[in-house]
């Protein structure tokens, strides 16, 4: 069983030393390849993959796709009232204008009338109440975008409806007050003390008290919502949308033709931008195109125009906040308790997993031992909103540096230094509100070295200098923390799936669930392949993403594209 190896065993034969020998020099001698080997590295700065097609105008998006032979086009007409009940929609005239093949209303749909992304609440054509301006009513399909577009204007003229009596509900403070929530109100709490927020506060030695308004803020993509479907045979359809999550376009479009999955087949090559608007909200678009097209036997195209697309969809969520916290001289924050009204729209969509990152971010850097949060999602008469970039993080983190803020003016302290008396400690005072240790807390380090690299102090005191003898124009500098969480609220979506195909001649052909809006997710994939099978970038080509070749896939959002799908 100990019996030694003899070493002649070990050697290679002389054939086989002869192909090693040959096989290094050639490797060794072929500098052009190892450069580009060494180009395909995951960590390093390399060009667009598609860069040269944009400055060329050749990167083709949904619009520019050649359309087939029989496209028609698509557009939706809008509530022109924020809340009220349509009782009837007279469209003979519509139909009889120029162009027009069909209009399509809430009774048109196969199956589910239904693009709500995780309630179902959210109806693709309004079915009787209407709960805001802008709501698609109808949907016309003509012959050109023009004709469509104009036909489409006269939802006013067509639509019957019976007004709301009761007074609208517009803003945050007013959905609170009467109670009205897309989703129930959540709460997170945590007493490292054992008192509780409440009496912490009432105990602090100094207490602040007030409330607080932060706006929403639109995606604005420099491409528009559009989906273009085309009919396939035996009932399937193929549709071309541009939407971050083409599974969930997938699912919600087989739902509403009353389809399988797997007769849908939703491709995005690339998006103009995204930035969450395109999570979900791309999903009404698809819907309708795809019921048209599926109806009618024919390609049909909706593109709305700016003014539509901003009435139709929702954007950041804004917020209204109530607080109160207790603090000590040195500024510590010994109890805090904060309620956060979203203004959430008519219908559920991401509004609770916004909520719940925003509760999730109110810490931020900041050890608060006695804390209690509350979060409610308002409904009102105006678009659901939805994902924007940062997804309740910076709602929930603005409130906290509000808070810092006025305690430092309170104490006429400098605000960094109310800042660092609340950090989180390192081997004591290092779990958040939800429960997670911190294991690699560097804020300390990392805040002096910004302190003295930036020359804080003396900045501020030529900022007050300056300040001192000039009336109108002020100057200010700060330094401000900030923790963000990464990845989705529900395990389960952090997940991801790829399709590589290596040819005989050596070329790599790659597709995966992520879905590219200029952030370079899938130059970023390519140097994944590349970096892992050894081979040059150039070798690599990745294809639109596709739910015929990954299926099941979770949306391109919460900073995950790069990671999972690499």
């Amino acid at each position: 069983m100990n019996k030694p190896i003899d070493p002649a065993v070990l050697q290679p034969t002389p054939a086989f030393a002869d192909y090693l020998t040959n096989t290094a020099a050639r490797i060794d001698a072929d500098a052009e390849t190892r450069a580009l080997t060494q180009g395909a590295r995951v960590g390093i700065s390399r060009p667009h993959e598609s860069a040269h097609l944009h400055v060329a105008g050749e990167a083709t998006y949904t619009d520019d796709l050649p359309e087939l032979a029989g496209t028609l086009h698509c557009a939706l007409g809008l509530s022109p009232v924020a809340a009220g009940r349509l009782t009837a929609l007279d469209l003979d005239a519509i139909r009889a204008m120029p162009g027009v093949v069909e209009v399509l209303t809430a009774a048109d749909v196969p199956g589910a009338n239904d693009c709500g992304s995780i309630v179902h609440d959210d109806p693709i054509l309004c079915d009787g109440e209407i709960r805001y301006m802008g709501q698609p009513l109808f949907a016309v399909i003509a012959r050109t975008r023009n004709e469509a577009r104009r036909a489409a204007a006269r939802a006013k003229q067509a639509a019957a409806i019976e007004a709301a009596t009761e007074p609208l509900v517009l803003t945050p403070q007013q959905a609170h007050a009467q109670q009205r929530y897309v989703v129930p109100p959540m709460h997170l709490a945590r007493s490292a003390g054992g008192v509780g927020a409440r009496a912490a506060i009432d105990a602090a030695p100094h207490r602040l008290k007030g409330q607080l308004d932060v706006g929403g803020q639109e995606q604005f993509y420099l491409e528009g919502q559009i989906s273009y479907a085309i009919p396939k045979e035996d009932g399937a359809v193929h549709v071309h949308c541009s939407t971050q999550h083409p599974s969930e376009m997938q699912h919600l479009i087989a739902h509403a033709l009353h389809r399988r999955s797997n007769e849908v087949h939703v491709e995005c090559r690339r998006m103009g931008g995204g930035f969450g608007g395109k999570e979900s909200q791309s999903a009404l678009f698809a819907c309708v195109a795809a019921i048209a097209a599926c109806r009618l036997g024919r390609p049909v195209k909706l593109r709305p125009d700016r003014d539509d697309d901003f009435m139709i969809t929702g954007r950041r969520h804004c917020f209204w906040y109530e607080y109160e916290v207790g603090y000590d001289d040195e500024g510590r924050i010994l109890g805090a308790e904060i309620a956060m009204v979203s203004r959430a729209g008519h219908s559920a969509d991401l509004s609770a997993p916004v909520m719940t990152r925003a509760l999730c971010h109110f810490d931020n850097a900041y050890w608060l031992p006695e804390v209690s949060m509350h979060g409610y999602s308002g409904r009102t008469n105006t678009q659901s909103n939805t994902a924007f970039r940062g997804f309740g993080g910076p709602q929930g983190a603005i409130a906290i540096e509000y808070i810092m803020d006025s305690v430092a003016r309170t104490l006429g302290r400098d605000p960094l230094d109310v800042r660092r008396a609340n950090f989180y400690g390192t081997d004591e005072h290092n779990v958040t509100p939800y429960g997670q240790t911190i294991v690699d807390n560097v804020i300390h380090d990392l805040v002096a070295q910004l302190e003295a690299g930036s020359a804080y102090r003396q900045r501020r005191e030529a900022a007050a200098a300056f300040n001192a003898t000039s009336p109108v124009l002020k100057r200010g500098v700060a330094l401000t923390p900030l923790k963000f969480g990464i990845s989705f609220n529900v395990k389960h979506f952090n997940q991801a799936g790829a399709l590589v195909h290596v040819y005989t001649d050596g070329s790599i052909l790659v597709n995966h669930g992520g879905t590219e809006m200029g952030q370079g997710l899938n130059t970023k994939v390519a140097q994944v392949v590349a970096h892992e099978l050894g081979v040059s970038f150039e070798r690599v080509r990745v294809t639109a993403t596709d739910t015929t070749k990954v299926a099941n896939t979770s949306a391109t959002a919460a900073s995950t594209g790069a990671d999972l799908n690499g």
